[in-house]
């Protein structure tokens, strides 16, 4: 729940809100309920003539029955959770925040609190997703939802029929509910269907039932039970089935229902609908966990801990951007490629570096390098290549590091080039 959600149902106003939000679920519930009676006591108890077939109807009935109850309990009643205090922004820097003459001040203030933080979403502008009504940093696939009143991991949806957000926690419940409904469903309506051909037969009225051409016994008010159970079996299963379909998929491209009306912004790459795809079946698995015996129970399996999610960069192998240029190898049978890839690079670099003064940086062999700071725009990702690196005077190679979000994140570090360990290229610095 949201800080002011307890407050608000104190009002008379906030009450009655409160109930009213919980009458698709009383109706839903009625409506099971309702189909209950309809099959047990009148199709199975008081039209069935077989014993042994009445018997097996009810044992697979209650077992899809429970099944579909427990996943749409745990739907309803999980908590959306709630973010740690330490994605809390102070109450100091939320009055900096707010008097921030212009964005990028504001920028720079989020980006300073969320250096230590998981975060890999931003907003259009490049800058950390904030919550001005929570007061938090935004976890990635994290969303303020205005009926709970609070920031919900990962969110899906709200959704009515269930009272609640879905959202990490409850989504594999969710996605069981919707399974397990649609079974429901189908099985009434193929169990009923030889009954609700029977009533449209026309025969002989005898004995409060057909005889002959018409086999439906039972009363008047009976056979009418049989019959609304069939039609609406039939239109919520064919209404569960687009939806239960959409979610399938959804959970095999790992996306949530936000993510593919608006495709999350990341850090590096912008917009990305596949930023969080590693997979089908290890998509599968983030929802469903590892161990096959409990995908099909309605019991928290999911991988991960709502806040931070690995992205399809990560699975493949790539490094952060700060880091590829010390993952490239060995670059001396490549130099021709290398040469062309670093051409275009040099292009696409700021043309000019404001250079700070320089720090001192001792090496392994004894030697010391410079390091100068560089005010370099954030959005701005330099990827260098060893073999192709510029030389200063005394025939150094100058590297170019981008560290993280920071404005005058630019760092220029002469180094000899034998001080450079191969494969991976990692300057050695004591």
């Amino acid at each position: 729940m949201g800080n002011d959600d307890h407050r608000r149902r104190k009002t008379p106003c906030g009450f009655c809100m409160a109930v009213f939000k919980w009458i698709p679920v009383v109706f839903i519930t009625a409506v099971i309920a309702w189909s209950y009676y309809a099959y047990v006591v009148e199709l199975c108890i008081r039209n069935s003539e077989n014993l042994v077939g009445m018997i097996l109807m009810l044992f697979f009935y209650h077992i899809a029955l429970i099944l579909f109850m427990w996943s749409y309990w745990r739907t309803i009643m999980t908590s959306v959770g709630r973010v740690p205090d330490q994605w809390r922004i102070p109450d100091e820097e939320v009055t900096r925040l707010f008097r921030a003459d212009n964005p990028e001040t504001q920028k720079r203030i989020l980006n300073s609190f969320a250096r230590s933080l998981p975060v890999t979403n931003r907003t259009m502008n490049g800058s950390v997703r904030f919550c001005e009504k929570c007061k938090i940093i935004k976890p990635d696939r994290a969303h303020h939802c205005s009926v709970c009143n609070s920031c919900v991991l990962k969110m899906d949806h709200h959704c009515p029929w269930v009272n609640n957000c879905v959202n990490f926690y409850n989504y594999k419940f969710f996605v069981l509910f919707l399974g397990y409904a649609l079974i429901y469903c189908l099985y009434v309506a193929f169990t009923t269907l030889h009954d609700f051909v029977q009533f449209w037969k026309v025969g002989a009225y005898e004995n409060n039932g057909y005889s002959e051409q018409g086999q439906l016994n039972g009363s008047g008010v009976g056979r009418f039970h049989i019959l609304f159970l069939f039609f609406i079996s039939i239109m919520f299963a064919i209404s569960l089935v687009s939806l239960f379909g959409y979610h399938i998929y959804l959970v095999l491209v790992n996306r949530t229902t936000l993510e593919s009306f608006r495709a999350p912004v990341f850090r590096v790459g912008g917009p990305d609908k596949n930023g969080f795809n590693l997979g089908r079946y290890a998509n599968f698995c983030e929802v469903f966990g590892d161990d096959w015996q409990y995908w099909p129970l309605p019991i928290f399996t999911s991988r991960g801990d709502g806040f931070s999610y690995p992205t399809s960069t990560d699975q493949s192998g790539e490094a952060p951007p700060a880091q590829r240029y010390a993952a490239m190898g060995d670059t001396t049978t490549n130099r021709s490629q290398n040469q062309a890839q670093s051409q275009s690079q040099r292009q696409a670099r700021p043309k000019s570096l404001n250079l700070q003064p320089a720090l001192e940086l001792p090496l392994a062999n004894g030697q010391s390098s410079s390091c100068n700071t560089a005010a370099v725009p954030s959005s701005q990702v330099v990827v260098v290549n060893f073999s192709t690196l510029p030389e200063d005077a005394n025939g150094d190679a100058v590297i170019i590091d981008m560290v993280g979000d920071h404005s005058g994140a630019a760092a220029v570090v002469a180094a000899p080039k034998d001080a450079f360990r191969q494969p991976n290229g990692d300057v050695p610095l004591n």
